[in-house]
Formats: C-alpha cells, sequence, structure tokens
C-alpha cells in the first residue's frame, strides 16, 4: 500500500512539474518574465509543489518498512 501512494504522489509530482513548466511557456508567463524578469508565482508554485510531491513519492517507494 505504501508503495502504491508513492506510485501516486510521484505521477501527481511529475504532472505539477509539467503544469508548472506549461504556465510559464505560456503567452502570459512570457510576457510577465519579459516585464519583470522573473517566471512569476504561479508557475514557482507548481515547481515548488511538484518538486516537494515527487520526493515524498520516491521516498516511499524505496525506504519500506519491514
Amino acid at each position: 500500500m505504501q508503495k502504491f501512494i508513492g506510485i501516486i504522489c510521484l505521477v501527481g509530482g511529475v504532472l505539477l512539474l509539467v503544469w508548472g513548466y506549461k504556465i510559464a511557456q505560456s503567452v502570459g508567463g512570457q510576457f510577465q518574465q519579459v516585464f519583470t524578469g522573473s517566471p512569476g508565482d504561479k508557475p514557482m508554485w507548481f515547481y515548488i509543489g511538484g518538486a516537494v510531491l515527487a520526493t515524498a513519492g520516491v521516498l516511499l517507494i524505496f525506504v519500506s518498512k519491514k
């Protein structure tokens, strides 16, 4: 059960990372990056959330209770 939850977390984390990348590369994201020099808050939250969730998933998959 722990590995199943880990796989779900890993897949969810990767999806959040991809979604954040798509937001950052959109037309609105590109305009914001040109004028402010940073990708914006929304993509950064997706990146952070995706990284945390993916890391938790990897830990749940490879660190098992015995």
